[in-house]
């Protein structure tokens, strides 16, 4: 399937590892040029060159905290007309409500809710001009089903939702949809530090308690970061324009609501 989108240029945050370098790499995949970001420069060459050899894309790494003022101009200097943005930041930890701070909640709002918002407000414009756009925020099934123990990112994400809720149906109408996919358990990095504490108190390996939360699963099992990357590319496609202001779970079918 085609969907429309070789030659266009995306910037993909948080994308040297995880569901970030899962969405670059099929963006990548259907030719689009990429601008990727990470704190760690080797990591993120490293990611460069291997979505490079396996597409051959153009793809411009960019080393800076995209949390900060000084990383999202850094990375709106590589490439200051997107046609497609994924807003993605590392989640803050989890833990007690009780143990957090003002600063706590300062750095949790900066990084999830904050971020996402600001790289919209400099690049939304842009694509309402050019007449195409896409924007997606990978943010977390907790917006859907808040989990006790990860409340700072529950409350900022929840924020960053709600945000787009609003000017996703002032957008749409130039061609530019803003949506969300919110993951459940992948096979991530993320995901295993989250099991960490599971791990501990069932006594048991980080391995084992990742396969124990996949079994609970209805499907068994948790999900690959290739499954979600072309979820991602989807919602970025030319056909999807008529799909705005939405969240996706990618859960495998955790949630038991039905809206």
């Amino acid at each position: 399937m085609d969907l429309g989108l070789k030659g266009r240029k995306a910037i993909v945050c948080a994308s040297s590892k995880g569901l970030g370098r899962a969405c670059a790499l099929a963006l990548a995949k259907e030719g689009v040029d990429l601008v990727i970001n990470g704190r760690s420069a080797d990591a993120l060459n490293a990611t460069a060159e291997q979505i490079r050899a396996a597409t051959g894309v153009n793809v411009t790494p960019v080393a800076v905290d995209v949390t900060t003022d000084e990383g999202r101009a850094a990375l709106l200097a590589a490439c200051p007309e997107p046609d497609i943005l994924i807003n993605n930041a590392g989640g803050p930890p989890p833990g007690d409500f009780r143990d957090w701070d003002r600063d706590d909640w300062i750095k949790a709002v900066d990084g999830n809710m904050l971020t996402g918002i600001f790289l919209i407000k400099a690049t939304v414009d842009g694509m309402m001009e050019r007449k195409f756009g896409r924007i997606v925020n990978i943010t977390s099934s907790a917006v859907k089903a808040p989990i006790a123990i990860l409340g700072l990112s529950n409350g900022a994400r929840a924020g960053l939702t709600g945000f787009v809720a609003g000017i996703a149906r002032e957008t749409v109408r130039h061609n530019v949809t803003i949506n969300g996919l919110l993951p459940g358990p992948f096979n991530t990095d993320r995901l295993k530090g989250t099991a960490s504490a599971r791990a501990q108190r069932e006594a048991v390996s980080v391995e084992e308690a990742v396969r124990r939360i996949g079994e609970s699963n209805p499907a068994g099992r948790v999900g690959e970061p290739e499954e979600f990357g072309q979820a991602c590319a989807f919602l970025c496609s030319a056909g999807a324009g008529f799909i705005t202001g939405q969240n996706l779970l990618l859960d495998g079918g955790n949630f038991p609501g039905v809206l």
